[in-house]
């Protein structure tokens, strides 16, 4: 393997560590939902809207991250975002108000993932992945799972040995321990020198001195992907936030319920990182459409247990669930970062993302507000239901997606 290959695989080892260490520690939330309702008796409503407030702070932070990365690099980028992670897990073992909830959790953790989550990863990847981009970023993507399965049960046993507030400060310290890493270790000079011979070559593929974000606004297939990220997430999290905890109302013990979170997770690893080669298989549109109808059929798995509990239910739930979960990310970010590629490829793309942690947000949120309204969890998975159809449409009703290679 040549040096530049070399140093390729080194950067989507390093961008898949720290994605996988911000996304793998914000998405514990789950696990802390039930036991911060004992101790304070916060509504339902009120705590999901605290994770609406970290995945909407994720939106803003997005394009910033992506101004941030292309003004002064990663190294600022990543190192200041784990900080920021750190210092809100600790701050958040002493919370004992929602307002404090609201800002360590809600405020602190999204910045802290917005810095070292998919923007500056696929700014960094689409530099250096050309004809494998598609796989690169899938398997970028799979950082999210792979984290959710390492953290999610993890943090659920440190809860039941140690509290919750232990567990914050675990969470902290792990974080806290990549900060001289991100710093010191890696070798940035040599990523950055790697990117601009990349971006060279990106210019030459795009029109005139590439993208702008204003030429990128006026286009249809900004605003169609800017559709199909906002109800994908939307569908997803309508559901996502409160699983843990509808497991557990209906039966099953807490383990088993975060276990069954992290397996779903594991299962979007395999999703994710085959979803590059299924694409170019199959076709970006196939790809997509395949998946999405995977998620309602998962998501109508959700509403029979609703009325037969049953752990095979579960189990079908958590097969088809988790593996069409994680596909339409990383096909999603191929086609933006190849459409619009070019020196201002982050912040566009950051701008594009955002509506990704807009949707989650609106969907997290209410799927709360339905819980407290109806007292259960099926007015949730119809808002699902209905936001998966609204994603899939542009891949058949714009043109250019429709037809995209």
């Amino acid at each position: 393997m040549s040096s530049q290959g070399r140093t390729a695989v080194a950067v989507l080892a390093t961008v898949f560590l720290f994605n996988l260490l911000g996304r793998g520690s914000g998405d514990t939330y789950a696990v802390f939902l039930l036991p911060l309702e004992r101790e304070f008796g916060w509504a339902r409503s009120q705590l999901t809207s605290v994770y609406s407030m970290y995945l909407l702070v994720g939106a803003f932070m997005a394009p910033l991250a992506g101004t941030l990365f292309d003004r002064f690099g990663p190294r600022v980028t990543y190192s200041g975002g784990l900080l920021c992670l750190s210092a809100a897990f600790f701050l958040a073992s002493t919370l004992g108000n929602l307002w404090e909830f609201y800002l360590f959790i809600g405020v602190m953790i999204g910045v802290g993932v917005g810095l070292v989550g998919m923007v500056p990863a696929s700014a960094l990847l689409t530099r250096w992945y050309r004809a494998r981009l598609s796989t690169a970023i899938g398997i970028a993507f799979s950082a999210t799972g792979t984290g959710v399965l390492l953290f999610v049960p993890l943090s659920q046993t440190l809860i039941d040995r140690i509290g919750w507030r232990g567990t914050y400060q675990v969470l902290g310290a792990a974080v806290f321990l990549a900060v001289p890493f991100a710093m010191f270790a890696v070798p940035w000079r040599q990523y950055v020198a790697g990117m601009q011979d990349s971006v060279s070559g990106l210019r030459e593929r795009a029109t005139g001195d590439g993208w702008t974000v204003r030429s990128a606004v006026r286009t249809r297939m900004y605003w169609a992907l800017v559709q199909v990220f906002f109800f994908t997430a939307t569908g997803m999290f309508a559901v996502l936030v409160q699983a843990v905890v509808y497991f557990i109302d209906l039966g099953f013990s807490p383990i088993t319920a975060a276990a069954a979170f992290g397996v779903t997770g594991m299962l979007s690893v395999v999703s994710v990182s085959m979803s590059g080669l299924a694409a170019d298989r199959f076709g970006y549109r196939n790809t997509v459409s395949a998946s999405f109808a995977g998620t309602a059929v998962g998501v109508l798995l959700l509403l029979a247990l609703s009325y037969w509990s049953s752990g095979a239910l579960l189990a079908g739930f958590v097969g088809v669930f988790g593996l069409c979960m994680g596909v339409r990310g990383p096909i999603i970010s191929a086609i933006a970062t190849r459409k619009f590629a070019g020196p201002r490829v982050a912040t566009i793309y950051g701008l594009i993302f955002a509506a990704n942690a807009i949707g989650a947000a609106f969907g997290s949120l209410m799927s709360g507000v339905l819980h407290d309204l109806t007292g259960g969890y099926r007015a949730g998975f119809a808002l699902s239901l209905c936001a998966v159809g609204f994603a899939v449409a542009p891949f058949w009703t714009v043109k250019e997606l429709r037809n995209f290679r």
